[in-house]
């Protein structure tokens, strides 16, 4: 039902008469879009790359400084970030639509200054493909459904290119250096869950926890994932040299663009599934016993 009336506010809109579309936002806020925004500032990674494979990148005139995907959204102003948005500069590029975080401050001086802000802040897979449908809804997008295609045909390839070797394998996977850890209960625990592995970081923790470092010692994982930048420094940690992950070479490390893959929950989560089956798939070559 809501896609037909979708498809009536578009046609309405090529009539020249726009029906407006409200929305709830994670900030429990009803928020009403007039017409198809045309100006629309972004201040999430993960909202910039919904709006881009909507279709919609040619409307973004502002971004957070961590939006960098797809290119061309590099070369827009940069508007600081989702804890320190750069209020007066925003509201100089009049946008028609300012998206956010519904954790970032400076979003009620935005809505006095008379801007629609609308708050959405995936935190799961399921979250993600929410958020995708209801910014297909605020952008006017008829059918967001070849998006969400998209990321459960990546998922399932994901799937079926781990190795049987891997499978039950118990992963620490590092998402910040303090160190802070992807928890079972976060959007990449739930893809190391669909890749048939055991998160060493369980959902009691939280989503991100800063963790002991001792728990990893304690754990053993099989596997370590963490940014290449950060490698280096794991045999450092104390007893980290007895961890089995690293004594038997079994870690997946990633660059920083590769980073951006496994950690925003957006339209590109299937192809960071991927990223990591096909590590596993080099770690646990068939034929290589359990």
């Amino acid at each position: 039902m809501k896609k037909w009336l979708l498809l009536l506010a578009l046609w309405l809109g090529y009539c020249g008469v726009w029906a407006a579309v409200s929305i709830t936002d994670d900030k429990g806020r009803q928020v009403s879009i007039a017409q198809a925004p045309k100006r629309i500032v972004s201040l999430l990674p993960s909202l910039t790359e919904t709006v881009c494979a909507l279709g919609r990148c040619q409307d973004l005139v502002g971004v957070d400084r961590y939006s960098n995907f797809p290119q061309a959204v590099r070369k827009l102003p940069q508007l600081g970030g989702g804890l320190d948005p750069q209020i007066e500069a925003i509201f100089a590029l009049k946008p028609d639509l300012v998206l956010a975080a519904s954790s970032s401050p400076g979003t009620e001086r935005l809505a006095a200054l008379g801007l629609t802000v609308l708050q959405l802040e995936p935190k799961d897979q399921a979250d993600a493909v929410r958020v995708i449908r209801t910014l297909a809804q605020a952008l006017y997008v008829a059918d967001p459904e070849p998006v969400i295609r998209q990321i459960d045909l990546e998922f399932a390839q994901a799937q079926a290119l781990m190795p049987l070797g891997a499978r039950g394998k118990k992963v620490y996977f590092e998402v910040g250096s303090a160190p802070y850890a992807a928890g079972a209960s976060s959007f990449i625990g739930q893809t190391l869950s669909h890749l048939g592995l055991v998160n060493i970081v369980g959902p009691e923790l939280g989503p991100f926890p800063k963790i002991n470092p001792e728990l990893v010692v304690r754990a053993q994982p099989d596997v370590v994932v963490v940014a290449d930048s950060s490698f280096s420094a794991l045999a450092q940690r104390p007893g980290w040299g007895m961890v089995r992950a690293l004594k038997e070479h079994k870690v997946c490390t990633f660059s920083p663009a590769e980073g951006d893959l496994l950690v925003r929950p957006g339209p590109r989560m299937g192809q960071g599934a991927l990223l990591l089956a096909r590590c596993l798939a080099r770690l646990y070559p068939k034929g290589q016993t359990p």
